[in-house]
């Protein structure tokens, strides 16, 4: 019921919108683009250049000229040559530049609730979320939020691992009596099996970073490569393996589900998952 009344509030609809805000560096800009999805809260946008999580930018709606500031959530898409996809939040809730008659709030079953993890302190909170918020989240696996805890903004995910204790005298789920007793090694059979291979590679953030590397291990299923960048459990990231400069690479959406530190180094072993794209 909860996912359905999501897809009723998004509007696949196309707006000409005039976005001003500036990047990174500080540089001002004004770009001329459209919408590829509304809903009440926001918008999903495409933008040629990066822009940073929490800033502001403001809108203009070409059609009527309607205009308001708008936050930034985070990336829906990675960033490509064309530039990339953002989820923009509209900082006043009563504002509506779409002119679109959205259906009462109390009926929309908005704002839903998330259990999330800071990634810095491991603080979890029950976080109460927008739409665009959640799109954010379900694309690129991180969201900027601020952090009680951090006394800042930082990236929060989904809590990683949750294990429900049986109560006295109850017998555990089979999931959960496997973290808390887990099989021996010989029982713990990879679906896909690794082969060690050392090939260059490169790995694209959806926040704009780009690194070269070489894996470590390979299988059908994903990879393991060395970093000295942080990436979150749960991080989106494309990866393409092999990497060859000057042919046509193929480019796979993959998620961190491990990360090691290296011991007297300050690097970082990562466990890739690919991802089937929808």
């Amino acid at each position: 019921m909860g996912l359905s009344r999501r897809r009723s509030e998004r509007l696949l609809l196309t707006f000409p919108i005039r976005v001003q805000g500036s990047d990174p560096k500080g540089r001002t800009f004004s770009e001329n683009t459209r919408t590829l999805v509304v809903n009440r809260h926001g918008a999903r946008i495409q933008l040629k250049g990066l822009v940073n999580p929490g800033q502001t930018l403001r809108i203009v709606n070409l059609v009527g000229n309607r205009e308001a500031d708008f936050r930034v959530v985070g990336p829906t898409q990675p960033l490509s040559e064309q530039g990339g996809e953002w989820g923009v939040e509209c900082r006043d809730e009563k504002c509506n530049i779409w002119g679109i008659d959205f259906p009462p709030a109390e009926e929309s079953g908005l704002p839903c609730s998330v259990l999330l993890e800071c990634r810095r302190c491991r603080n979890v909170s029950l976080a109460r979320m927008s739409l665009v918020e959640l799109d954010v989240l379900e694309s690129a696996g991180l969201l900027t939020r601020e952090c009680a805890t951090c006394g800042r903004a930082t990236s929060w995910g989904h809590v990683e691992q949750q294990v429900g204790i049986p109560a006295p005298g109850q017998e555990a789920e089979p999931a959960i009596r496997e973290v808390l007793d887990p099989p021996p090694p010989a029982a713990n059979r990879r679906l896909s099996p690794r082969v060690a291979l050392r090939l260059p590679i490169r790995v694209r953030s959806w926040y704009g970073s780009e690194e070269l590397a070489k894996s470590e291990n390979v299988s059908k299923g994903g990879l393991a490569f060395v970093s000295d960048k942080r990436y979150e459990i749960g991080e989106a990231l494309q990866i393409t393996c092999p990497y060859n400069p000057g042919a046509d690479n193929i480019e796979l959406r993959g998620r961190v589900v491990r990360r090691d530190v290296m011991q007297g180094s300050g690097r970082f072993v990562y466990g890739v998952r690919y991802e089937r794209e929808t």
